[in-house]
């Protein structure tokens, strides 16, 4: 390709790469970032705020399988969407943020965006963060970091391109070579243990296994085991079959359930706080994990470690278990009457959100995918919402950060095209990212927002009180939202019954715009 600007090469590189499309926003540093972008054939997406444009790359990046990409500038830049890169290292999403830097800080201070060490600071909420000092450096960065969401868990990278070298003539980036794959050794060995001999195997599925595909079920089924999800792994089991116990893991009687195991099997899920909301799975028998991540098998809870493709594993499993008897000692009617009492525990916490979250599940076609934001509606409705498939639902749930679902939402429906795609908000997080409705106006997105309102911090609230804490500072005064979605160009609905929401949904989908729906919290009351 001859000679290029070094900003305008790696645009090319990217899009070589298989990357389409680039979240980000233009400044003065990042410029020559922006030189190569329409030249390369490459879509981007002007956020509004550098948080929202790691968001959109993260939402992107789950909804597609493939990398996210986020163009940031020094500084506050970066700064601004270290929330999003934190988020997408707790929930193992493939976004690579390149951003610019400043060509030298030592021996001068006080320039624009100046920071003490950015590369640094990147680096908290990253899986790595690294400066490119030439050209060749940065293509190998960026080769590394593609290479690294194909064979290890995928984790946010960060590269910086000092400024001066961004705008320098470069070489051009080598061909790509051969994809490689880590093997990982599909004979199981002695890693299963007394498994077989099993008569009441409890598997655990989390979000490492959620591309698995249909062989899991099957597996499960042929085995007569029990099987339970976190949220993230909802789906990979069809909710009617026999012996599933949901999406109920962090429900704190589920403990009970891993107790009567006589072997458990967890596959993809780090077993997190944030998964049980309690410090250990609660069972007394041997664990076999499946992971591909050295630190969640390295973990003194487990009988047996296995690094091994989710899917990898399954299928090996499959012929394994192919002449079992499929006997077990699970009732599936036990099975069925714990789910319904785990339902009715989640009904009477949160009273309201089980309905109109059933309204709403029967509203969306089966493909629908769910960006939500921490918002009781979320919490309740993770629980109780069966999914028809798994990757569909995606929740900000490790780092635990407000204003996700707008952004995150508008990535994914980027990347799914006329997929549909919802976002659910709360009316207090909607506001940390409420200026990208802006952005979804611009892209012409038929995105349904559905906005529970309940007019404060409902979940600080009921924690404030059950630590007999006077409650303080969780109301605040609240935008017109309708209103407001409206000055962004969207269209705003306001349901005053479970059919109108379910109307107004369907109707948001055919639309040429974003539509915001403003649900109050007294709709099923």
């Amino acid at each position: 390709m001859g000679q290029k600007p070094l900003g305008a090469q790696i645009s090319h590189m990217l899009r070589a790469r298989g990357v389409d499309v680039i979240f980000g926003i233009p400044g003065v540093h990042n410029i020559e970032m922006y030189r190569g972008i329409e030249e390369a054939g490459i879509t981007h997406v002007l956020a509004r705020h550098e948080q929202g444009a790691g968001f959109m790359a993260d939402g992107y990046a789950r909804a597609s399988g493939r990398p996210g990409v986020c163009y940031l500038i020094t500084g506050p830049g970066l700064c601004n969407a270290m929330t999003a890169l934190g988020q997408a290292y707790s929930d193992s999403v493939p976004v690579l943020a390149i951003s610019s830097c400043l060509d030298r800080t030592a021996g001068r201070r006080g320039q624009l965006h100046q920071m003490r060490n950015q590369e640094a600071a990147a680096a908290t909420v990253c899986d790595w963060s690294h400066e490119a000092v030439s050209a060749k450096d940065a293509y190998a960065l960026i080769d590394r970091a593609l290479g690294e969401f194909g064979n290890s868990r995928k984790r946010p990278k960060h590269i910086q391109v000092p400024i001066a070298l961004a705008g320098a003539m470069a070489e051009a980036f080598p061909e790509a070579g051969k994809a490689v794959r880590v093997a990982r050794s599909a004979d199981l060995g002695d890693a299963l243990g007394d498994l077989m001999a099993a008569r009441k195997v409890l598997f655990v599925l989390g979000g490492g296994a959620a591309r698995v595909g249909p062989v899991a079920a099957e597996v499960i089924a042929a085995m007569g085991a029990a099987s339970i999800t976190t949220y993230a792994g909802r789906g990979i089991i069809p909710a009617d079959q026999a012996r599933h116990f949901g999406s109920y893991l962090a429900r704190p009687s589920s403990a009970d359930v891993a107790a009567e195991a006589d072997y458990v099997v967890a596959v993809g899920t780090e077993l997190s706080e944030v998964d049980l909301w309690r410090d250990e799975l609660g069972h007394d028998c041997p664990m076999l994990r499946v992971d591909i991540d050295p630190e969640v098998l390295a973990s003194r809870a487990n009988t047996q470690a296995l690094d091994m493709d989710a899917a990898d594993f399954f299928v090996a499993l499959k012929d394994i278990v192919a002449g079992h008897s499929g006997e077990s000692d699970w009732s599936a009617e036990a099975v069925t009457a714990q789910k319904a009492a785990w339902r009715a525990e989640v009904d009477a916490e949160r009273p309201g959100i089980v309905p109109v979250a059933e309204a709403l599940r029967d509203a969306l076609p089966d493909d629908a995918m769910i960006y939500s934001d921490m918002t009781q509606f979320a919490y309740a409705a993770k629980e109780v919402w069966d999914m028809a498939r798994p990757g569909h639902w995606h929740h900000p749930c490790g780092f635990g950060t407000l204003g996700y679902a707008l952004p995150a939402a508008i990535g994914g429906a980027v990347a799914r095209k006329s997929a549909p795609t919802v976002a659910i908000a709360g009316d207090y997080g909607f506001q940390y990212t409420i200026q990208e409705l802006g952005t979804a106006v611009e892209l012409g997105l038929a995105l349904p927002i559905i906005l529970w309102d309940n007019g404060k911090l409902k979940e600080i609230e009921d924690a404030m009180v059950a630590s007999q804490i006077a409650p303080n500072a969780v109301v605040a005064q609240n935008p017109d939202f309708c209103r407001l979605a409206e000055a962004y160009g969207a269209l705003s609905a306001e349901p005053e019954s479970l059919e109108d929401l379910q109307a107004a949904v369907q109707a948001a989908f055919k639309a040429d715009r974003p539509t915001l729906i403003h649900v109050s919290a007294q709709i099923a009351l």
